[in-house]
């Protein structure tokens, strides 16, 4: 389903529309609070201002610290759309509340009011992203994901306009509180149109304690290395969009020479890029969860990044507003380098919400999520002081500090991409696969998602592992001849994948015995394992004998056997046609191939014969 039919859904728009209007109103509230304090109760407070607004800021984040490990349980024991609505009539209290403080200038009510909605928020949070993966199908959950992040961030951007805009009206107080209360009833009936998402862990005893919760709870999902990390490349967004922001202001003000609508402008093209990289996802990974993105939003956050350290241009002498900015070469480049850094954000995010929530088991999904939550609070604080580190101890400009932040974001996403190796295997399919090849998947869903099972093909060049792992929505193992997996070209790729290596046995029967013991050991740790039963690339075109490995194989460990076929490869420069691969020029570019997926065959079914008979099939008249 579309992105655009999915707006249309009873399974997405009422759960979009509520969080969409949580978020709305989180940021009309915070932003105009902000302004209200800055301009008009600062000295009602009898505070300095700096200390106030900081507070204020600190009070809406503590939340998410001290309250998400609980939340992440009460999703996952609760039937979500009830918790849902629950939520949402808290925060119509809360707004009433801050509806009558507002009209009464109780502005230290405000503030506290401030803790309470960020604690509501943070309740809110692991619902919003649990629920997905019940009402979505698999290939919704990508575009889903964008259309939650594109809104959120949509959200911050008119509720940060929206506020400078109320603050213009002499009525301000009376519109804010009218407008608050308004949204917090909007959200609630949306909310009561959300379907059902039934409970995953009805019996599970929660843990009120939130120090030893959040201590627990981050403690279990570190055991699942690649979840954690993906996590963890989460929360390194928000600290980089966190630093970015804080900026904003003071570096439209002291660097640009800027008024305030400059730094709406700043702001808004971030944000409108994280928007666009979002929804562009669903597009780049062909409606699948592709990790193989993830490396390419970071590479463009720091390349749009350095290349704004270079683009700002010098300060104006006079002051400028937001339409000066289009009048220069210099700060259009700018603000395309800002729009490029949201957009690869963008491009860099969904991908890993969809994996965590995919990837996370039913029971602990909401408990994961809201670990997300924790790291996400706590690397923004780490933005705050690491901006203070470099902006007040070493005395950066911000420019330098932009620069910095593009060097850090290569460095911690290369080391993250370099310890799961999933990310790093991904973006090299995907890159062959949208440069070199288009690549198109037939069944896809034979390959099955959970358990153990023999995937078979036929062999025709050196990319078929690359292009098979790349249509795969779970690691394979493969078994390849041990020359192939020695290759120096391709060799640190199946290693990588922990390709099974393999040898005739009158040639090296050690090796020929090692791998039958490692399929055997995969299988039984229920991996999936690819074997081209023609044991060598074709060099005719044609499809060779297959070899009786593959009964070996289904004698020792009776799995599902998946028949596969290649088609579109034969002449490609990996391939031996006219000559040995790699030994002639590249003729075209682009290429279409198919991978064709056919049923699964029971273990009792499988003779070497039938199942060249069926890759035959598939493969049909070209290789």
């Amino acid at each position: 389903m579309s992105q655009s039919s999915l707006l249309k859904s009873a399974r997405f728009a009422p759960f979009f529309t509520t969080q969409f209007l949580g978020a709305f109103n989180d940021n009309i509230y915070k932003n105009t609070l902000m302004l209200i304090i800055t301009f008009a109760a600062s000295d009602a407070l009898g505070m300095d201002i700096n200390v106030v607004l900081n507070l204020a800021a600190g009070l809406f984040i503590l939340p998410f610290f001290l309250f998400s490990a609980i939340a992440g349980q009460l999703t996952d024991k609760y039937e979500k759309s009830m918790l849902m609505r629950r939520i949402k009539l808290v925060e119509i209290i809360i707004m009433g509340l801050a509806a009558i403080a507002l009209s009464m200038q109780w502005w230290s009510c405000l503030i506290i009011l401030l803790f309470l909605m960020g604690t509501q928020s943070a309740f809110f949070g692991p619902a919003k992203y649990a629920i997905l993966p019940q009402h979505l199908e698999k290939d919704e959950l990508v575009g889903g994901n964008a259309l939650v992040e594109a809104g959120t961030f949509i959200a911050i951007l008119l509720g940060t306009i929206g506020a400078g805009l109320i603050l213009q009206f002499d009525a301000y107080l009376t519109i804010t509180a009218a407008i608050i209360v308004l949204l917090a009833c909007f959200g609630y009936v949306s909310s009561r149109y959300i379907p059902e998402a039934p409970s995953s862990a009805c019996s599970m005893k929660i843990t009120w304690n939130p120090i030893s919760s959040t201590i627990a709870l981050i403690k279990t999902v570190r055991r699942d290395r690649p979840i954690y990390l993906a996590i963890m490349a989460i929360s390194w967004f928000w600290f980089i969009g966190a630093a970015y922001l804080t900026q904003f202001p003071n570096f439209a003000k002291e660097v640009l020479h800027g008024d305030a609508s400059v730094v709406t402008l700043l702001l808004s093209m971030f944000t409108v890029g994280i928007g666009l990289g979002s929804m562009i996802c669903e597009k780049l990974s062909h409606s699948r969860i592709e990790l193989g993105i993830v490396p390419l939003g970071a590479l463009g956050i720091t390349l749009f990044g350095l290349d704004l350290f270079f683009a700002i241009p010098v300060k104006s002498a006079v002051q400028l507003s937001w339409l000066s900015f289009f009048e220069s070469v210099a700060t259009i480049r700018m603000l395309i380098d800002l729009l490029g850094i949201g957009f690869f954000g963008g491009i860099f995010i969904v991908p890993l919400y969809a994996y965590v929530q995919r990837r996370s088991s039913l029971a602990y999904r909401a408990r994961t999520i809201s670990v997300i939550n924790i790291l996400n609070a706590l690397f923004m604080v780490a933005s705050a002081i690491v901006g203070i580190i470099f902006l007040g101890y070493f005395e950066l400009s911000i420019a330098q500090f932009f620069a910095v932040l593009a060097i850090m974001n290569l460095v911690v996403c290369c080391y993250i991409f370099a310890a799961v190796d999933e990310f790093t295997i991904r973006f090299v399919v995907w890159m062959l696969s949208h440069s070199v090849y288009r690549v198109k998947h037939h069944n896809l869903s034979q390959i099955p998602e959970h358990g153990p099972a023999i995937l078979v093909c036929n062999h025709v060049s050196f990319v078929d592992a690359l292009l098979i792992a790349g249509a795969s929505p779970r690691p394979i193992r493969f078994v390849m001849d041990h020359a192939i997996f020695n290759n120096r070209v391709l060799g640190w790729f199946f290693r990588l994948v922990r390709a099974i290596p393999i040898a005739p046995q009158h040639k090296d029967s050690s090796v020929y015995e090692a791998a039958f013991v490692s399929v055997s050991e995969a299988l039984r740790a229920n991996e999936l394992v690819c074997i081209f039963p023609e044991g060598k690339i074709t060099q005719t075109g044609e499809m060779n004998d297959f070899k009786q490995g593959i009964e070996l194989i289904i004698a020792r460990d009776p799995v599902p056997v998946v028949p596969m076929a290649l088609q579109g490869l034969w002449g490609s420069i990996f391939s031996h046609k006219d000559a040995a691969a790699f030994t002639k020029a590249p003729k075209r570019f682009w290429s279409r191939v198919n991978l064709n997926i056919g049923s699964a065959m029971k273990p009792d079914k499988v003779n070497v014969l039938d199942l060249q008979a069926k890759v035959m099939e598939l493969r049909g008249e070209g290789s």
